[in-house]
């Protein structure tokens, strides 16, 4: 592996992954990795709807975004919304001086987004459940894999049964 001895906290040396065709020194191996896929000509994941490409899904993601209008990142402050959590972040911090307090290498909450309409929600499987109710003809679902959608119907089935039950009665 090719990396740079750096300078971190004063007098601390720290070998760092390096990108050997500009020199970017990453804190991750991972990170690296990732990197270097922009240097690649290749640009595997293409914009329906521009043509604009790209090395990797999650930076198509962000682009979509930026045609559908989809912001699921919202501020509670003033209702301003962004594409990416990081935009909020910054916005937080600069504007209403509300500085994010995360514990060392602790994940935020994860937000699973319709990129259909912007519904956001809590869990993978309400996202499943939003799309096939909402959007049954979306790319995302002939996109979810069929272990996934098997795992989501037996976690459903038995909610989908007792809510079809509580329909007859009803009745």
């Amino acid at each position: 592996h090719e990396g740079q001895w750096t300078r971190v906290h004063g007098a601390v040396h720290r070998w760092l992954p390096t990108c050997e065709l500009c020199g970017k020194g990453f804190r991750l191996q991972r990170m690296l990795n990732r990197h270097i896929k922009c240097h690649s000509q290749v640009k595997r994941h293409l914009c329906t709807f521009c043509g604009k490409g790209f090395n990797d899904t999650f930076d198509l993601k962000r682009h979509v975004r930026t045609h559908t209008g989809i912001r699921p990142y919202k501020c509670e402050v003033c209702n301003k919304a962004f594409t990416q959590r990081c935009s909020l972040e910054s916005h937080l911090k600069k504007i209403h001086g509300v500085q994010q307090q995360y514990a060392y290498k602790q994940r935020r909450d994860k937000l699973y987004v319709c990129e259909d309409c912007g519904y956001t929600g809590p869990t993978q499987e309400d996202l499943y459940l939003h799309v096939s109710n909402v959007h049954p003809g979306s790319a995302f679902l002939k996109k979810t894999s069929k272990k996934l959608a098997a795992v989501l119907q037996n976690k459903l089935s038995p909610v989908l049964q007792r809510n079809s039950k509580d329909d007859d009665k009803d009745e």
